[in-house]
């Protein structure tokens, strides 16, 4: 699992695309470094599977004549990995060798000579100077999702030893050459589709790619790989699409992301840089499914606020609603009536909310009286962090404005009522706000990937999220 979630990230990616990405990801040689700790540990275990066919056959020793021979039951005993390496290629892929690899198995020996001697005995096989080089090709599948596999591949072996124990062992060493030459090709032979099937064996778990993935009941983020990755001699890009939708409905907003270029950071492994066009897109969509409105009653505002949700207190500043609603509840519904707008500026998220506020009177039959509509600008400042494996939030208002749309009470002067509805949305929409978006919505990611020693900030037109990365063993 661990080493699969390196490869999508240093693998070469087939497909391009001239789509601008909404989200970047970068790899660092420290993320490349680690990736190799974790993919030679894979690697090392995949060769303790390798199975030496039995060998029989007959050879002539002077000066006794015609030995028939077998080798059997062939076993790994140990493996060593001592020198690995993993080289980027700039415009052309990654490249992965290991050298000076050291092979140690045991297993049992048959002779028969001069037609009636027979004996038996074990054996040790010392492989070293094990080398392997392989180029590592990813393409993408009819989701986005990657498909690895080795090609290129080369294995050599400098020496294999054999060391003959028990009964006439003797016998055998007179022609342990000839069995040197054969024990290497078979082992030299197995190298690469070793290898080719380690790499192979990831597939199934790229699949887990949260190339699509849902946020809630309302909107899902796709993040399907939409152009081939830039390898340079010290880090490797990958451009995802990074754009939510609606869940079963894939509309486009009116807007395309925009490119961009994550800055020269290596401190961390893994860098990932989310536009402006990402999260506005999440505005689009729900805002198209209409959920972005909230009905707001007394009983939401807290007790000890002198502020209260009545004709009362409107009023006091609107004296129409008091003479014809006297002694009645008030009902706020507040929507936004245009896509919220998320600005990156250096160290600065804002969103700019374009709404409208209808406040009711609630009649004693629950029925509701319109008495004004009221336009509603506001400008939030927003504060970014990643929580596990998502990218959340929290929100503060920064200013607000409001206009008069309709008035069924006649004219009043709409700055009157400023400071009630800044308390309502202090106090009730603000905080209703954080509770989604605490939720968080879910960061590329594979299988049972953690992030670590993580840092965001806000630059210009996107967000960076520096990390290290764990994967679960």
């Amino acid at each position: 699992m661990s080493l699969c979630g390196w490869f999508i990230l240093v693998a070469l990616i087939s497909t391009t695309s001239s789509k601008n990405p909404g989200v970047k990801v970068k790899l660092t040689q420290k993320g490349i470094e680690y990736g190799r700790q974790l993919g030679m540990a894979s690697i090392q275990q995949k060769l303790k599977t390798i199975k030496i066919p039995d060998m029989s056959g007959k050879q002539r020793v002077s000066p006794i004549g015609k030995v028939r021979y077998s080798l059997s039951n062939i076993q790994i005993v140990n493996v060593a990995l001592p020198q690995s390496g993993v080289t980027l290629v700039p415009g052309t892929g990654v490249r992965l060798s290991i050298g000076n690899a050291n092979l140690s198995l045991r297993g049992r020996w048959r002779v028969k000579y001069l037609r009636i001697i027979k004996d038996r005995g074990s054996f040790d096989l010392s492989v070293t100077g094990l080398g392997i080089g392989t180029s590592i090709a990813v393409k993408s599948d009819e989701r986005g999702r990657p498909a690895v596999s080795a090609v290129n591949c080369a294995a050599t072996v400098s020496s294999v030893r054999v060391k003959f124990h028990g009964g006439a062992s003797w016998l055998y060493n007179l022609f342990k050459k000839f069995i040197n030459r054969a024990l290497q090709k078979t082992v030299q032979k197995q190298m690469c589709p070793l290898v080719a099937n380690a790499i192979s064996d990831l597939n199934p778990q790229l699949q887990t790619l949260n190339v699509l993935a849902k946020v809630d009941k309302h909107a899902e983020i796709e993040y399907s790989m939409v152009a081939s990755p830039t390898v340079t001699s010290s880090s490797l890009d990958l451009s995802l699409k990074g754009e939510f939708y609606n869940i079963g409905r894939h509309q486009e907003p009116p807007f395309s992301p925009v490119a961009f270029s994550l800055p020269p950071q290596i401190n961390n492994m893994l860098y990932m840089g989310m536009s402006s066009f990402t999260v506005n897109s999440a505005g689009f969509v729900y805002n198209r499914a209409g959920i972005l409105t909230l009905s707001i009653t007394d009983d939401m505002i807290p007790k000890i606020s002198p502020i209260r949700l009545s004709t009362g207190t409107f009023g006091t500043f609107i004296p129409e609603i008091r003479r014809r609603f006297p002694g009645l509840m008030v009902k706020l519904q507040v929507k936004t009536v245009k896509d919220p707008v998320v600005t990156f500026e250096p160290n600065n998220a804002t969103i700019q909310v374009t709404g409208s506020v209808t406040a009711f009177a609630i009649q004693p039959n629950s029925t509701l009286t319109p008495l004004f509509v009221l336009n509603l600008d506001t400008s939030v400042s927003t504060k970014l962090f990643v929580s596990g494996m998502t990218l959340a939030g929290s929100v503060s208002l920064n200013k607000m404005a409001l206009t008069l749309g309709t008035s069924y009470v006649g004219q009043f002067q709409v700055s009157s009522l400023s400071s009630i509805l800044s308390v309502v949305l202090r106090l009730v929409v603000i905080p209703q706000v954080n509770v989604q978006l605490a939720k968080g919505y879910p960061l590329p990611a594979i299988g049972k990937m953690k992030l670590v020693n993580t840092q965001v900030q806000v630059l210009k037109d996107y967000m960076l999220i520096g990390t290290d990365v764990q994967f679960a063993r």
